[in-house]
C-alpha cells in the first residue's frame, strides 16, 4: 500500500510540472520525417514547424556568419549542396533565378554547402556560376544540426522556410526554378 502510494504522489509531481503557462512547448521545432519516403513533402498550417539555430561561417566572407535570423521576416529557400556534386551544378543557377525573381517579394535564398573540406573549391563554384545569395560553409554537418533528424547524405535538397521560418516543403530531390517559384510567391504573399 506504501509503494502505491509513492507511486502516485511521485505521478502527481510529474504531471504537475507538465501543465501551466510556463510548461515547455512539445512539438513546435522542426524535426524531420519523410512520410511514406516521399522525396517532395508539404507542410500546411499547424504541420510547420519552426527551424532555430540555422547558422555558420559565410563561405564567400572570411570571419563573418550567416544566421537565419538574418532574414527575419523573409521566406527562406535553404539550398543544402557541394561544389562535388553534379546536380548542384545545375541546380545552383536555378536557384539564383528564383532569387532574382523573388528577391524583391521578401524571399531569400541561402546555402549550405556541406562536406567541402577545402573551402577554395566551393568558392570557385560561387564565383564560376556567379552566385549572389549567400551561403554558409558546413563541412562538418553542424549547421544542419538546426534540421532535426534531416538525412545528412541528402545531397542536394531544398527546404523551403515560411516568414516565421516554419518548414513549409523540403524536396529530397534536385529541383529547377519552376518547382519553387509558385510556392516561394504564394508563401511570399501569406500575411
Amino acid at each position: 500500500m506504501r509503494t502505491v502510494a509513492l507511486l502516485l504522489a511521485g505521478l502527481a509531481l510529474l504531471t504537475g510540472c507538465s501543465t501551466g503557462s510556463d510548461a515547455v512547448v512539445t512539438g513546435s521545432e522542426f524535426e524531420f520525417v519523410a512520410p511514406g519516403g516521399q522525396l517532395r513533402i508539404r507542410y500546411e498550417g499547424d504541420d510547420r514547424k519552426v527551424v532555430r539555430g540555422l547558422s555558420g561561417p559565410s563561405l564567400m566572407e572570411d570571419g563573418k556568419t550567416v544566421s537565419l535570423e538574418d532574414f527575419a521576416g523573409k521566406v527562406v529557400v535553404v539550398s543544402v549542396w557541394g561544389s562535388w556534386c553534379p546536380p548542384c551544378r545545375t541546380e545552383a543557377p536555378e536557384l539564383q533565378r528564383v532569387q532574382d525573381e523573388t528577391g524583391p517579394l521578401g524571399v531569400q535564398v541561402l546555402g549550405v554547402d556541406v562536406k567541402d573540406p577545402v573551402i577554395e573549391a566551393p568558392r570557385d563554384f560561387v564565383r564560376d556560376r556567379g552566385l549572389t545569395y549567400p551561403s554558409i560553409h558546413d563541412d562538418a554537418g553542424r549547421a544542419m544540426l538546426a534540421f532535426r533528424g534531416y538525412p545528412p547524405n541528402a545531397v542536394p535538397s531544398t527546404i523551403v522556410l515560411d516568414k516565421q521560418h516554419r518548414v513549409a516543403a523540403v524536396f529530397l530531390v534536385s529541383v529547377i526554378a519552376s518547382d519553387l517559384l509558385p510556392l516561394v510567391k504564394d508563401l511570399a504573399a501569406e500575411s
